[in-house]
């Protein structure tokens, strides 16, 4: 289900079993969608709740690393796998179960 919501803080956002996103325009994008999409599939792999403690943890280990807060949040393994399979219309009807762990 997705939805408009101009209060979030980013451009669009994955919090299962929604995909929000701030710009009434997105609604239509495409290649978004897809992105929060992949987002959505890999909460349910991971039972929603651990996702988004796994996903902070992988954040926080990349500014301690020395990550400046854009690249910590680009290399979170959930968003690698998103953003590398974002451009591709059919990536969830042959994504394999943990995809993303190919991006720890």
């Amino acid at each position: 289900m997705i939805r408009h919501l101009s209060f979030i803080p980013a451009r669009g956002m994955a919090l299962f079993p929604f995909i929000l996103v701030k710009y009434h325009k997105d609604l239509t994008d495409e290649r978004l969608i897809r992105h929060e999409k992949i987002h959505i599939r890999q909460q349910v792999e991971l039972l929603v709740i651990p996702f988004y403690f796994f996903y902070l943890i992988n954040y926080l280990w990349n500014r301690l690393r020395g990550q400046s807060h854009l690249n910590a949040y680009l290399n979170i393994c959930f968003e690698r796998e998103a953003y590398t399979h974002d451009d591709d219309a059919y990536y969830l009807k042959y994504r394999k179960w943990g995809a993303f762990l190919r991006y720890l």
